[in-house]
C-alpha cells in the first residue's frame, strides 16, 4: 500500500496565467525590456551624435587649411636686378646659383610695382614661390609673367573669416580687382613646418610617423606574437611564469608618458641613440605597444579549439608544426585584432615622444629613421601652442590627415583580419 505523499511534497497548484497578478507582472517585464532598449538606444544615439559634431567641427574648422589666398602679381624679370644665365639652372649647381639671388628683395619689389600699398600683403615666404618658379622653368627670366603669390596670414583670415578691419578692406578691393583668388594649398601636404602659417606642411611629420609606425610594427608585432606563444605552448605553469603574465598585464595599463622616461633612460642615455629620430621614437611605442599584443595573442591562441591540435598530431604533425601550421594561422585574425589596437593607441601618443625630444622645429622630411622626426600628434601639439590665428585652421587640418591616417591604417588591419578569419 502506498504511503500518502507528505504535504511538503504535494504537487503546486498551476500558475495562473491569465490572473491579474501574473498579467501585471509579464506587463512590468515588458515594460522593463522596452525601457532597456530606449537606453541602449538613446546611449548609441548620443555616441552618433557626440562622434558627429566632432566630425563636423574638425571638418568646418580645418577644410579651410587645405586652401590659401593668393595674389596675381605681375613679374617682369628682364627688368630685374637678376644677372643669371638661364643655361647656368639646367645644371647640378642650379641650387647654389639661386641662393645668391636676393629673392625676397625681388619679390617685394614686383609686389609693390603690380599692387602698389596692397604689395604688403604679400605674405613673407612668398620668395620661395617665386625661386621654386624659376627653378622649374629658368626661360622665365626671359619673359613677363603673372606668378600667384600667396598671402599673408592677416589677408587669409580675411579671406576665410573675420579679420581685421585693415585686412577685410584690403580684401575687399583685391578681390574686386579680380587680384585675390582662392586655391588648393598643394604646400600643406607636400612641406615641412614652418613660422609662417602660410608656409607650414604636414608632409614632414606624415612621414615621420609614418617611419616611427614602420619600427613599431617590426618590432612590436614578432616579438609580440613569439612571446605569446611560447607561454600558451610551451612555459611551464609555474610560479615564475605566473609572475610573468602579472607584469605582461600591469604593463599594459602603465602611463604611456612611463615608456617615454623608459626610452629616455635607455635609448638615449645609455645606448647614444640619435635623439629626435624616428627610431627611437618607434623602439618606445613598441615597448609600449607589445604588452596590448601580448594578451591580445595569448587570448587568440587559447581560442582555438583543442581538436584542430589533437587532430594534427594525430596525422602526424610535430608539435613546433601543430603551433606554426594549425594554431598561429587560426589565431591571426585575434592576434591583429590587438595588433590594431595597440597600433591606434601608438598613433596617437603624444607624451612619450616629447619625453625623447620629439618636439623640435622639423623644416625638412626625414630621409630615414635615423633622421631628426616628429609625428603627426606632436605637431598638433605643437601648432595648437602658437598664438598666430593661422594656426588654428592647421592645427584642424591636421587632425583631419590623423583621423584618415587612422582610418586607413585601421582599414587594412581590418581587411587583412576579416581575409583570414576562420570560423568553427
Amino acid at each position: 500500500m502506498n504511503a500518502p505523499i507528505p504535504s511538503t511534497e504535494r504537487r503546486r497548484a498551476p500558475t495562473d496565467w491569465k490572473g491579474a497578478d501574473m498579467q501585471k507582472r509579464i506587463a512590468a517585464r515588458y515594460s522593463s525590456e522596452r525601457r532597456f532598449r530606449m537606453i541602449g538606444l538613446t546611449a548609441i544615439l548620443m555616441s552618433a551624435g557626440f562622434l558627429a559634431f566632432l566630425l563636423i567641427s574638425m571638418l568646418h574648422e580645418g577644410a579651410s587649411g587645405f586652401t590659401r589666398t593668393e595674389l596675381a602679381v605681375r613679374v617682369d624679370f628682364p627688368k630685374a636686378p637678376i644677372v643669371i644665365d638661364p643655361a647656368t639652372l639646367r645644371g647640378e649647381g642650379a641650387d647654389a646659383v639661386l641662393a645668391s639671388v636676393n629673392w625676397q628683395a625681388l619679390t617685394d619689389q614686383a609686389a609693390t610695382g603690380a599692387l602698389g600699398q596692397d604689395g604688403v600683403w604679400i605674405a613673407p615666404g612668398a620668395w620661395l614661390v617665386m625661386r621654386d618658379a624659376v627653378k622649374a622653368d629658368p626661360s622665365l627670366l626671359q619673359k613677363s609673367v603673372t606668378l600667384s603669390l600667396p598671402a599673408s596670414d592677416d589677408l587669409d583670415i580675411a579671406a576665410k573669416s573675420d579679420g581685421s578691419p585693415e585686412a577685410e578692406a584690403a580684401y575687399a578691393r583685391l578681390d574686386k580687382a579680380g587680384i585675390a583668388t582662392r586655391a588648393v594649398n598643394w604646400d600643406f601636404l607636400t612641406s615641412s613646418d614652418a613660422t609662417d602659417p602660410t608656409q607650414v606642411g604636414i608632409w614632414g611629420a606624415f612621414k615621420g610617423s609614418l617611419l616611427t609606425m614602420a619600427v613599431t610594427l617590426l618590432l612590436s608585432f614578432p616579438v609580440g606574437v613569439l612571446a605569446a606563444l611560447y607561454l600558451e605552448e610551451y612555459a611551464p605553469r609555474n610560479r615564475w611564469t605566473d609572475m610573468i603574465e602579472v607584469s605582461i598585464n600591469n604593463l599594459a595599463a602603465v602611463p604611456s608618458i612611463i615608456f617615454g622616461l623608459l626610452g629616455l633612460a635607455v635609448f638615449l642615455n645609455v645606448m647614444h641613440l640619435p635623439r629626435s629620430a624616428a627610431l627611437v621614437g618607434g623602439m618606445t611605442l613598441a615597448l609600449m605597444t607589445m604588452p596590448v599584443i601580448v594578451i591580445a595573442g595569448r587570448n587568440a591562441i587559447k581560442a582555438v579549439p583543442p581538436s584542430i591540435r589533437d587532430a594534427a598530431l594525430g596525422i602526424g604533425a610535430s608539435p613546433i608544426q601543430v603551433v606554426f601550421h594549425h594554431v598561429l594561422p587560426l589565431a591571426l585574425p585575434g592576434i591583429m585584432t590587438g595588433t590594431i589596437i595597440g597600433m591606434a593607441r601608438a598613433l596617437g601618443e603624444t607624451a612619450p615622444l616629447l619625453m625623447i625630444g620629439m618636439r623640435a622645429f622639423i623644416a625638412s622630411p626625414p630621409g630615414g629613421i635615423t633622421d631628426p622626426a616628429t609625428v603627426l600628434p606632436v605637431q598638433i601639439f605643437l601648432w595648437s601652442d602658437e598664438v598666430s590665428k593661422g594656426f588654428v585652421e592647421k592645427t584642424s587640418a591636421a587632425i583631419i590627415v590623423l583621423l584618415l591616417f587612422l582610418l586607413s591604417m585601421n582599414s587594412i588591419a581590418i581587411y587583412l583580419r576579416n581575409k583570414f578569419e576562420r570560423r568553427w
